[in-house]
């Protein structure tokens, strides 16, 4: 029989006014892996806060077995800014040590990419104090996994991580022994790793056996036999509940609920989009032309992220853009917004953006737009429109839409400086719809959104006929809202997959795979110390000027790429295309050598 590690009984907490837990009991056991949902503001973090004995209840108790060895990631760390990465992870452990640990091997590669850290500027001697919120995040993270834990309680563990990183953490959860108490809006996640829901509403807590398909199964079973929610709540519950058992019928393996009552229930759902009318609607809205690029070079700072990038985004299409971070989502688009509002004057470093002459643009950058603070929530969406045109002769008003979005009567009057940040996202989604755009970037649309808020949208987005492309790292918003996926794998190009983010998944561990083989600082960090031949010193020596030549080996790449266009711009003077061929050939000699010197200091480093 598991052992009870936490009871929660009769607990309850109010702030101001209102109660966000009212009489709530609980238990967290040996094994208990637990996914807790609800709309932002219901009380789900104070929930796992007072778990974790971080906030006292007002009323009730909660205890902690004897010896409970507890491990909690918040939505603030506390980590030493003056302190290292290699301090706060793997404390005083010798290189030796930790490389020989395949658990801490597995943490660093999983949430960083590979032992030494890529992407931070010393490695595992990088200072925290001036990393972003991000990257101290990961570290926080990875401190925690690091130890061996009884119960394990997170919040928000998928938060800038990408689509490879939650992959991986997913897995690393399942195969850990600790019992979990999670806080995410991931539904993937939810459903990879969870066995149990907490669906924290109006101040109670509903318990559910399984992952998240199963917790939407049996929440529209709830509900229907209830029949006390609203029938636009429940119509949103009903349209989920198709997607998941007409679309991936394999999400829930062992429904816990009669399987014949859903599919009773979704009789009448409609498929969620007809694909097919909203690309010929589109078409009437945005002509045959929408984005052409034509051999576009894209460039952040003196870094090539994309190389002759010739795609086409059509009417109607619905594009998933997934990569590594730091590969050029952003950039790519950044650079086709910045084409369309200069009405094609502001171009890539090379190549042609084309733009429809019909193309209204509504992006969402991942920063939140400033708005004045006095504006009540209506006041900032009539400022764009007071109705807007859904398409299919469907028109909502300023206020519905607000109410679509989680703004109720009340809250509309709400002045924007009071709002949380995950408000203010949703209000600039809000005022972006408003202003009847055809084609849509969405760059991270899920952040700071919780599950509720993101099936009202995925549902509004259902029926939007127009151009779009997708930024997630959601990969349940993805697969739901567009038809294909198109990666960037940090290698200059853009590829369609076929087989989506699964393929993406696959194609990334096979090149991390082939890295790893002919990498011998790989081989190198799994050596026991009797095989060590280089000293630390010269291990770091080795690293300082391995990050010199990556440097040059990049303004090499940017002077070769200019090159190239100069040769093309000069097809036609021979002196002049034989100058700058010698210049060229001179260059990828220097390259060469460059990268012979990489080679050799990588095994010391």
């Amino acid at each position: 029989m598991a052992v009870n590690l936490v009871n929660v009984e009769n607990v309850s907490k109010v702030y101001g006014t209102r109660a966000l837990l009212d009489g709530v009991s609980l238990g967290v056991s040996e094994g208990d892996r637990i996914g807790v949902v609800g709309r932002n503001g219901d009380g789900k973090t104070t929930l796992i806060r007072m778990l974790a004995k971080l906030e006292e209840a007002d009323t009730g108790r909660i205890t902690h077995s004897g010896g409970l060895h507890l491990g909690v990631l918040t939505q603030h760390d506390s980590l030493d800014p003056t302190a290292t990465v290699r301090h706060e992870v793997i404390r005083d452990m010798a290189d030796h040590e930790w490389a020989g640990n395949a658990k801490i091997r597995d943490v660093l590669t999983g949430l960083f990419g590979g032992l030494d850290l890529p992407g931070f500027p010393q490695g595992l001697d990088t200072v925290i104090g001036p990393l972003s919120g991000g990257e101290r995040r990961r570290i926080a993270l990875a401190k925690l996994l690091i130890e061996e834990q009884d119960l394990i309680v997170l919040d928000e563990p998928t938060n800038h991580l990408d689509v490879e990183g939650i992959s991986w953490l997913a897995g690393h959860l399942r195969e850990r022994r600790s019992a979990l108490v999670c806080v995410t809006h991931d539904r993937w996640f939810l459903d990879q790793v969870c066995t149990r829901m907490w669906d924290v509403q109006k101040g109670s807590v509903y318990e559910y056996e399984g992952g998240y398909s199963d917790y939407v199964f049996a929440r529209a079973e709830r509900e229907r036999i209830a029949a006390t929610e609203e029938v636009k709540r429940q119509n949103l519950v009903r349209k989920e509940l198709a997607w998941l058992r007409r679309g991936a019928p394999a999400r829930t393996s062992k429904p816990r609920f009669r399987v014949e009552a859903a599919n009773e229930l979704i009789a009448d759902v409609p498929p969620p989009r007809d694909t097919s009318e909203l690309m010929k609607f589109a078409s009437t809205r945005l002509g045959k032309t929408v984005f052409d690029l034509e051999n576009v070079t894209v460039q952040a700072g003196p870094k090539v992220l994309l190389k002759h990038l010739t795609w086409q985004l059509g009417p109607g299409d619905r594009i998933g853009l997934v990569g590594v971070n730091g590969a050029g989502k952003t950039s790519l688009l950044r650079a086709m917004a910045d084409a369309a509002r200069s009405e094609g004057e502001k171009q890539p470093v090379a190549g042609r953006v084309v733009t429809g002459k019909t193309v209204k643009l509504a992006y969402l950058s991942q920063e939140v737009a400033e708005l004045d603070p006095e504006w009540r929530v209506l006041q900032a969406v009539q400022q764009v429109r007071d109705r807007v045109d859904l398409g299919k002769g469907r028109e909502m008003t300023a206020g519905q839409l607000c109410e679509t979005f989680g703004f109720n009567k009340e809250k509309q009057w709400t002045p924007v400086g009071d709002l949380s940040g995950g408000e203010r996202r949703r209000l600039q989604l809000l005022r972006l719809l408003m202003d009847e755009p055809n084609v849509l970037f969405l760059d991270e649309p899920t952040n700071d959104l919780d599950i509720e808020t993101l099936t009202q949208l995925e549902d509004l987005l259902d029926g939007w006929p127009g151009s779009m492309i997708v930024i997630s790292h959601d990969r349940f918003f993805i697969e739901r809202t567009t038809d294909r996926v198109f990666a960037l794998l940090g290698d200059g190009a853009l590829r369609m997959l076929p087989r989506g983010i699964d393929e993406y998944l696959e194609r990334r561990h096979a090149m991390e795979e082939a890295a790893a083989a002919a990498s011998p600082v790989a081989a190198k960090a799994t050596a026991s110390a009797s095989e060590k031949t280089v000293s630390a010193a010269d291990a770091r020596a080795a690293k300082k000027e391995l990050q010199k030549i990556e440097r040059q080996l990049d303004k090499l790449s940017q002077r070769e790429t200019k090159l190239h266009a100069q040769i093309a711009d000069n097809a036609t003077d021979f002196a002049k295309v034989a100058e700058l061929d010698a210049e060229l050939r001179a260059l990828a000699g220097e390259k060469d050598e460059l990268e012979m010197r990489w080679l050799e200091l990588a095994e010391d480093a």
